[in-house]
């Protein structure tokens, strides 16, 4: 039996009661179709399809502008998206998660660039390469993505893309527009700036966009340790104190764009200048990274369809030792003073795309596409500038250079095909098929000497072995949308994608724990090498979403239960050496068995299994004199299990949800939000992840439009809440984290978390003209 009219919205706020989504942000219906018309020129796609619309969440752009000015990371734009969380790390490069999936495992594209991580601690994810005033369109597909959109991946797709170029109607003259924004918050003294500035006529586009941001460390709500030594003589830190989240960054962007009447040519450079963004989670900091990258996009209509090209390029330099809060030097007279670590990484990733989309009929759309991918990975360590005493010689990091990746190369080389059809009025249907070719390898090694045998030992072990790996990947999608009438959707469908492992790790090779240390992309304070014979990892999901909604979307319920399959998922198992000597390197018998300190571990596959639940909802509440108000939110549910071991899988989100009550009235929109996280329970054993407690937090933020202003103003966790992030890893922002399983100030550093940001009042402004 349906429900009564008055039922449907009613119901809808009952099982959105307990998730309710980010202050009055929202996600663009599924169903909705996405516009591929460039801004006031001829120049079109194909019909908008499937591809763009089936399985995905667009961000609204009246979120972004809510969100800008409340964070300087990107990926934070993402957090009230259903099924997304983040991987806290710097102050500008959390990871972002779809059911349970993270970095390497989803495809990021920026600009339609499939940009890489070229750092052994990931520092420099994609999204990192751009500032939250320069996101136009963020697009998300959680799990189950169009075969057209991307692979190499197997848990989801970010789509990240800066303003489309625009152009005079003809006839018109030329004009100029621009944004000049600022921003304060007041917890860790961040402030920064962005300007934007276009000129174009009919046919020539000329912009520019430029940001700035800078932070100290941040406090937490409260104390969360019982020390304040950082290591460094002279300098402490309060225990409320976070160390290593400080930042200092900019970003520029220019671009050309010259169109015909069915013909657009763009032209976009990039440049990243990033002085230092400092870690909590690693025992390292980044103090340097300079980005530099050009993309070129053609695309163009015909008779038959649309034809879409694109080539990039895009250098890192990328710099890492220790920042302000860390140990600098080791040692002491009469042995060795060892000052600082330094450690270099250069990359150079190249690529093309070509894309072409038939109107077969018209109901009837294929697609036919080709990427290549090139990518150059060097990762180097020059010997520890070293201080010592008369008559002896420096054993340890030093007198060669420790290469921990060497001439590092992952070519890709893709084909796919796609076939949209509109099967009836109340049917869409998306099929795909995608090839892959991965090859990898890497040249021989060495470590800093060949006195150690972490060093002369791994890195002999490994030039002997076949490094030389070509992977054949497949990649399948069957998409459909049913509506049954306007109130009603269902997607659903399945997938299977394969995911080749990434360089650090098929190619990160030494046991030695200095080494080990050093390579981690997850924050848990462990060491990880890697092992050249790993298997890509393939996902079986499938998944559905059921979506009940008003016609004209004014209030609107939807569920998405999924469940992911993964054979060969890369996971880890603690460091055994083979013989003696080896498995001492490891940490012995200590290693294997512990359960209280960090570990030395390798890849290794396995299989996992991954489940769970999004909801979200909104409805109205009153509409009156007094403005319009309202309630919406989300709840988020995974699970992740390895399945070869019952052990639980590494930074599973805990259940979570948002409940937020909005008010529009004018000019102002206005809004306050619970967030309720659940305490983090089911955790990885191998690695021995710390669990968090349970906690909820409040919002506020209100915000004024004029005609060409736009003011932001917000309080993040009113009530200054001690609390730790269920997904920040183990903290090691302070004092000797060359030193693994250390004490510090009497405490071990082992067990406690990386706290949340305490309360932090902040206040953007935005003007056009």
């Amino acid at each position: 039996m349906s429900p009564t009219p008055f039922c449907k919205p009613t119901c809808a706020l009952v099982l959105a009661l307990p998730a309710l989504s980010l202050l009055g942000g929202e996600a663009r219906a599924a169903d909705e179709t996405t516009d591929t018309t460039l801004p006031q020129i001829t120049v079109t796609g194909s019909r908008a399809g499937a591809s763009q619309t089936l399985g995905a969440t667009t961000v609204e752009p009246a979120t972004l502008d809510r969100l800008r000015d409340a964070s300087s990371d990107t990926a934070s734009l993402l957090r009230n998206v259903p099924g997304v969380s983040l991987y806290g790390a710097g102050g500008l490069s959390s990871l972002p998660v779809i059911h349970g999936l993270a970095d390497d495992r989803l495809r990021i594209k920026v600009d339609g660039m499939d940009l890489i991580a070229a750092c052994p601690n990931h520092m420099n994810p994609a999204l990192s390469y751009l500032d939250p005033s320069q996101v136009d369109v963020l697009r998300v597909y959680a799990g189950i993505t169009p075969v057209s959109v991307g692979g190499d991946a197997i848990g989801g797709t970010i789509i990240a893309e800066t303003p489309a170029p625009e152009f005079a109607a003809p006839g018109q003259k030329s004009f100029v527009k621009g944004q000049l924004g600022a921003f304060y918050r007041s917890n860790a003294d961040q402030s920064g700036g962005n300007v934007a500035v276009t000129w174009a006529n009919d046919r020539l586009n000329v912009s520019y966009s430029g940001a700035t941001a800078r932070s100290d460390n941040y406090k937490a709500g409260g104390d969360f340790k019982d020390y304040d030594v950082t290591g460094v003589p002279g300098h402490t830190l309060p225990r409320d104190e976070v160390g290593s989240t400080a930042y200092k960054t900019r970003n520029h962007l220019l671009g050309v764009a010259l169109r015909g009447d069915n013909h657009l040519v763009e032209a976009k450079l990039g440049y990243q200048d990033l002085p230092y963004q400092l870690y909590p989670n690693q025992r390292m900091d980044m103090l340097d990274n300079t980005q530099h990258r050009i993309n070129l996009r053609y695309l163009g209509q015909f008779g038959w369809g649309a034809l879409e090209a694109r080539a990039y390029h895009e250098k890192v330099d990328h710099y890492m030792d220790f920042g302000d809060d860390k140990m600098f030097v080791y040692g002491a007279p009469p042995g060795i003073v060892a000052p600082g670590m330094p450690m270099y990484t250069r990359s150079k990733n190249t690529g093309a795309t070509i894309k072409a989309t038939v109107d077969l009929s018209a109901r009837d759309v294929l697609r036919l596409g080709s990427e290549i991918q090139n990518y150059r990975l060097n990762d180097w360590w020059p010997p520890s500038p070293a201080v010592l005493p008369a008559g002896t010689s420096f054993g340890g990091m030093a007198p060669d250079t420790f290469w921990n990746i060497n001439d590092g190369q992952r070519n890709r080389t893709a084909l796919f095909t796609e076939w949209e059809s509109r099967v009836s009025p109340q049917w869409l249907t998306l099929v795909g098929v995608r090839y892959e070719r991965v090859k990898m390898d890497a040249g021989p090694v060495q470590g800093y000497n060949r006195a150690m045998a972490g060093y002369w030992a791994s890195a002999d072990a490994f030039n002997a072995a076949n490094r030389e790996k070509t992977d054949n990947n497949w990649d399948l999608t069957a998409l459909a949308r049913y509506s049954p009438d306007t109130m009603h959707d269902i997607e659903f469908g399945y997938a299977m994608k394969t995911r080749s492992p990434n360089l650090y790790e098929r190619y990160s090779w030494s046991k030695h724990s200095m080494a080990l240390e050093m390579n981690n992309f997850v924050g848990d304070g462990n060491g990880y090498f890697g092992d050249p014979n790993l298997k890509p990892e393939t996902a079986h999901t499938i998944s559905a979403t059921f979506d009940w909604h008003a016609p004209d979307r004014e209030w609107e319920f939807k569920a998405t239960p999924y469940y992911t399959h993964v054979t060969d998922f890369i996971d880890a198992v603690r460091c055994q050496g083979s013989g003696a000597a080896m498995n001492a390197l490891c940490g012995g018998p200590a290693n294997t068995a512990a359960t209280n300190q960090f570990v030395h571990l390798q890849y290794a596959n396995q299989a996992a299994r991954l489940y769970g639940l999004d909801l979200s909802g909104k409805m109205p509440l009153a509409r009156n004199r007094a403005g319009k108000f309202g309630l919406n939110g989300l709840i988020n549910i995974t699970r992740g299990k390895n399945l070869d071991t019952g052990d639980g899988l590494y930074n599973i989100m805990p259940l979570n949800a948002r409940l937020a009550l909005t008010h529009q009235y004018r000019g102002w929109d206005n809004g306050i939000e619970l967030l309720m996280v659940k305490g983090k329970s089911h955790v990885s054993d191998v690695r021995n992840e710390i669990k968090t407690p349970g906690f909820s937090l409040v919002n506020l933020r209100t915000s004024y439009t004029w005609k060409q202003v736009h003011v932001n103003f917000g309080v993040e966790n009113l009530f200054d809440k001690l609390y730790y992030l269920p997904l920040g890893g183990a903290y090691t922002g302070q004092g000797a984290t060359m030193s693994f399983n250390r004490e510090i100030g009497g405490s071990s550093m082992w067990g406690t978390a990386v706290p949340g940001m305490g309360r932090s009042i902040y206040v953007g402004v935005t003007m056009e003209f």
